[in-house]
């Protein structure tokens, strides 16, 4: 929503109002980038303002996720996972996970954010207790994963690689209970889900998103059920999203174009432009009323989804900024205590 304070306006993404940040700790909006000038960067929403930098010490930050209580962020490198406190100054990692061998493209937290996935141009798709040491499990893709999300039922990964394929993990079983080639020979990019597991879409270096509806069986692996393929831009799409009240998908790509499209009929709604180069990443506000951008050109913004408005440009990386993180959602006390 929007409220004006001495007839300057004021955003306030999703449930939750962000004052100032002052001093550490708890913001009630944590919102963060990353990038090619190995920096992590956490940014008060409102004002604009770099409040926090780590320096990543070997590489560059290729993805970064936040977890649900707030508390942690994960940053995918080359090769190593990084996890900080999120509510500290101290610039050291709380925990440094080794085991990839090649850049880490993707990551996500699941189980209460006690366990991690991550995957890898290596190939892999790898499982971390947060509270041991070393990768629990791995799966073999035999390309590079280039997009690994949790499925909600928390039961099932779903990757997308560099070959074309994209693939249902068991983590049950430990195996692949479902392959899916889209267009074969050409490289998956982003994969995402609804939040309650009734669609799928995976995009691809062609400008294409694969829509799926999801069926799940008693005792049964989860059916894709095709649903539409839209041939969403004309360059290279490098994110594609469902919003949080699956009415939209959201699709960023090489033409430095952002597209808002409908999942009721896959009419394109909106078309934000602004950004000068290409626009690796995006993530929702929790009402679906905002959206955050990341871009080559070293910028990151939040734009108004209610009119396609950039209201606030997050400037200050030297370089590509290729991921971003948001978390407005309200948290329980007990969530906390």
């Amino acid at each position: 929503k929007r409220e004006d304070e001495g007839g300057e306006r004021r955003v306030v993404c999703g449930a939750c109002q962000q004052e100032a940040v002052d001093a550490m700790p708890s913001p009630s909006v944590v919102l963060a980038t990353g990038s090619y000038d190995h920096t992590l960067r956490f940014w008060e929403a409102t004002s604009g303002s770099c409040y926090r930098t780590i320096q990543n010490p070997d590489s560059q930050i290729n993805r970064i996720e936040i977890t649900a209580d707030k508390r942690l962020i994960a940053t995918a490198g080359n090769p190593h996972i990084r996890v900080y406190d999120v509510n500290s100054n101290n610039p050291q990692p709380l925990s440094t996970y080794e085991g990839h061998t090649g850049n880490v493209s993707a990551l996500g937290f699941y189980k209460d954010s006690k366990l991690m996935f991550s995957g890898s141009e290596d190939g892999t798709v790898k499982l971390w207790d947060l509270r041991a040491k070393g990768f629990q499990q791995e799966y073999e893709s035999r390309a590079a994963v280039n997009s690994v999300i949790v499925h909600p039922n928390e039961e099932e990964l779903i990757s997308g690689d560099q070959n074309g394929n994209v693939r249902v993990w068991d983590l049950a079983k430990g195996s692949c209970s479902c392959e899916l080639v889209p267009e074969i020979g050409t490289a998956i990019r982003s994969i995402s889900m609804a939040y309650d597991g009734s669609l799928a879409v995976a995009a691809n270096n062609n400008g294409t998103c694969f829509v799926w509806r999801l069926l799940s069986k008693t005792g049964s692996i989860t059916h894709f059920e095709p649903l539409h393929k839209l041939a969403a831009h004309q360059g290279y799409i490098l994110k594609c999203l469902i919003s949080p009240d699956i009415q939209h998908l959201a699709t960023t790509s090489s033409d430095k174009t952002i597209k808002l499209w409908s999942l009721e009929n896959f009419e394109l709604k909106q078309t934000l432009k602004g950004h000068q180069k290409w626009v690796w990443d995006c993530v929702f506000s929790v009402d679906a009323a905002y959206l955050v951008s990341a871009s080559s050109d070293c910028t990151a913004c939040l734009w108004d989804l209610s009119n396609g408005d950039a209201i606030r440009v997050y400037a200050g990386h030297q370089k590509a900024v290729c991921c971003c993180a948001l978390n407005d959602c309200a948290v329980d006390s007990q969530d906390i205590e």
